[in-house]
């Protein structure tokens, strides 16, 4: 049990790092790229169809790579920014990459989603584009911002466990490592178990957020 114990304990703050700074990364600066694409998008505040189809193409191609694969590619970049390609600080990096255009997107749909009328409302009242941002579309769309945010953080937990495959560091790599190479299959089962019950757990608290928050 102690061995056991030596495994996975370890392991444990390293996945918690792992997905909540990749998540703090993700969400502020999948933020502004949200508000970006919903400013510039057809028929958006400040409509820039060049700009939004530019942007809306790096999101696409990024959200569409393989989240193994995009880790690969950036490997030159987690060299050069902290000095080697595996661990829990490199492994921060590609986290980071692959959900900032996935929170970014859903920021545009929730944004987008918000009801004309009220937008309407707060223009006639002399509301300018930062005030509609900020007083309107963003409190607004708080609830489905909340889940959309959990979203993240559950996909970065997802992704964490894969990058393990190949030295990310965490529960996943303990469960690539001990569980599948050394057929250590009771290591494997604590690690996964430990994973769900994370899930669960951020599950709930974006659940229970989101109803806070919701004023509807």
């Amino acid at each position: 049990m102690n061995e056991i114990a030596s495994i996975i304990l370890p392991a444990i703050p390293q996945t918690l790092i792992l997905v909540f700074v990749s998540s703090f990364i993700s969400v502020l600066l999948g933020m502004p790229l949200g508000i970006l694409l919903t400013l510039t998008r057809p028929g958006g505040l400040k409509e820039n169809p060049k700009l939004y189809s530019v942007i809306d193409s790096i999101v696409n191609f990024l959200r569409s790579v393989p989240f193994i694969i995009l880790m690969l590619i950036l490997i030159p970049v987690m060299r050069f920014i902290v000095g080697k390609s595996y661990g829990t600080a490199a492994t921060v990096i590609p986290l980071s990459v692959a959900a900032i255009p996935f929170f970014g997107r859903l920021m545009e749909t929730y944004l987008s989603q918000v009801d004309n009328g009220i937008l309407e409302a707060a223009k006639s009242m002399g509301s300018n584009n930062k005030q509609i941002i900020f007083n309107v579309l963003i409190p607004e769309a708080m609830p489905q911002i909340i889940n959309g945010i959990t979203l993240v953080i559950i996909n970065i937990i997802a992704y964490s466990a894969m990058a393990g495959a190949i030295g990310g560091g965490g529960l996943g790599e303990v469960a690539v490592r001990y569980g599948y190479t050394y057929k250590r299959t009771d290591v494997l089962w604590i690690a996964v178990i430990i994973i769900v019950a994370l899930v669960q757990v951020i599950q709930l608290l974006g659940n229970f957020l989101e109803k806070k928050v919701d004023k509807k």
